[in-house]
């Protein structure tokens, strides 16, 4: 397994079937989330609910579809790369569809700011073994703060090792507006009004192809 170029054999992984011996009929099911928390899942005419029952549960609809394999070459924190091989069924389809649903929820600039500082800290923390420290409480305090508005339904399928999103809903959440979306409505929005805002953009990049122009260079 430490040649990189190695495919792992197939008895290695545990927790997942083979996706080529999957059920041949994709399965679909909802989560739904409360302040970014999955709180709900609803799958083959059931409901589960708690944090455990919820888990356990999405963890064998992802099993059985050979859901959440992963085989990457990461980098350690003592500067080695190294091979990993990892399953995590139930937490690869929460994770999913969490993130589609910050989408439609979260604010652009908010999920910006998270994506660009606090994710990748947050993440390289963990790795690094240094959960228990001052850093990590502070992220994950922003963290907290970045989910109270990722509140509803995320509509999913899982077939042959893939995970897709069949729609997504909010009833809290309204930044999402259909009529200012379309495009054969006229809503709130008017596409006149982007006139003057292109043209500000434009400053800076028209000086910029017409330096590029002095200079002899194409665009």
């Amino acid at each position: 397994m430490e040649d990189p170029d190695y495919t792992p054999p197939d008895d290695m992984w545990k927790l997942t079937v083979n996706p080529l011996d999957a059920p041949d009929k994709p399965e679909d099911f909802t989560v739904v989330f409360e302040k970014g928390i999955p709180t709900k899942l609803i799958t083959n005419g059931k409901t589960v609910t708690g944090s455990l029952e919820l888990f356990l549960e999405s963890n064998a609809i992802a099993r059985r579809h050979g859901v959440g394999r992963i085989d990457i070459v990461e980098n350690r924190f003592i500067g080695l790369k190294s091979r990993g091989c990892y399953e995590t069924p139930g937490l690869t389809i929460l994770r999913s569809a969490h993130i589609d649903l910050e989408g439609l929820t979260l604010d652009r600039e908010v999920r910006a700011l998270r994506d660009q500082f606090v994710t990748f800290n947050y993440a390289k923390i963990l790795y690094n073994g240094l959960y228990f420290s001052p850093e990590r409480e502070f992220l994950e305090e922003s963290i907290i703060a970045s989910q109270k508005n990722v509140n509803g339904q995320v509509r999913c399928r899982v077939y042959k090792g893939s995970f897709s999103v069949l729609g997504r809903s909010s009833d809290t959440e309204k930044l999402y507006d259909a009529s200012e979306s379309s495009m054969d409505e006229i809503g709130a929005f008017e596409p006149s009004d982007t006139t003057g805002f292109i043209s500000v953009q434009a400053i800076r990049l028209k000086k910029y192809g017409a330096a590029k122009a002095e200079k002899g260079e194409r665009l």
